[in-house]
């Protein structure tokens, strides 16, 4: 697989990563990226933007260097209700909207509660993608999620970041390894998230490509090189 998309990365906007978004849109063009999602975290990280600078993403071209972008928000799921860091109004604004579990904004409960969490915001229709499901910050049942994503058509990240070693993220081999073998079962397809925070990081699936080897995944469920993936997404948004 060449990938020719990246949904999940973030700027200097989201208060702990380090490039421009135009930095980025030009090292998307530089790798032969022609899809970005820039989705910058959502308001309860700590040092993320506020609502305004969401708000005010109507004055950036959706196109740079050659590249379409997208830009959104990786919008914090905050408990066990699934409850979300932004309204259904805000979340209208954007053009990509990923949720994901963060340690710093999350309460969490047992296995059950948290899968029933995640299930009522797959459930969502705003929500496109989910982030980094296996990265071992909240225990659930990923078949569970794996047939949630199949009847909903919201997408599960197999995310490339979660595996770096300086994260110690333990649990985030096996679980991903799980993930992908599950979605192999029930012939579900899911996305490589890179989640960079600086522009060298974008397309980066090195951690993942192992794993992808192991699991014998079939590149037909690989959606990173199927740019008509944007077409299920609801955009653009223009108010």
């Amino acid at each position: 697989m060449t990938p020719t998309l990246d949904l999940h990365t973030h700027t200097v906007a989201s208060g702990h990563a380090y490039s421009s978004l135009q930095e980025m849109a030009k090292a998307a063009a530089e790798k032969g990226i022609k899809h970005l999602g820039i989705t910058e975290h959502g308001p309860m990280i700590p040092g993320a933007c506020d609502w305004l600078y969401f708000k005010n993403m109507i004055v950036i071209p959706r196109q740079m260097y050659g590249v379409e972008l997208y830009l959104g928000a990786e919008i914090d799921i905050i408990n066990t209700h699934g409850e979300l860091d932004m309204t259904e109004e805000q979340m209208k604004r954007l053009d990509i909207r990923i949720a994901g579990i963060h340690g710093q904004c999350w309460t969490g409960g047992t296995r059950t509660e948290n899968t029933d969490a995640m299930l009522a915001v797959m459930a969502n229709p705003m929500i496109d993608i989910i982030s980094h499901p296996g990265d071992g910050t909240a225990d659930m049942d990923f078949e569970q999620l794996v047939v949630a994503s199949k009847n909903n058509g919201t997408i599960l990240e197999i995310n490339n970041h979660s595996l770096h070693p300086a994260r110690k993220k333990t649990v985030a081999r096996p679980n991903n390894a799980q993930l992908l073998r599950l979605a192999k079962k029930h012939d579900v397809p899911v996305i490589l998230g890179s989640d960079a925070h600086i522009s060298f990081q974008i397309a980066d699936y090195n951690n993942l490509l192992p794993l992808l080897a192991e699991t014998e995944f079939p590149e037909e469920l690989l959606l990173n090189d199927k740019p008509h993936l944007i077409a299920a997404l609801n955009r653009p948004r223009t108010v």
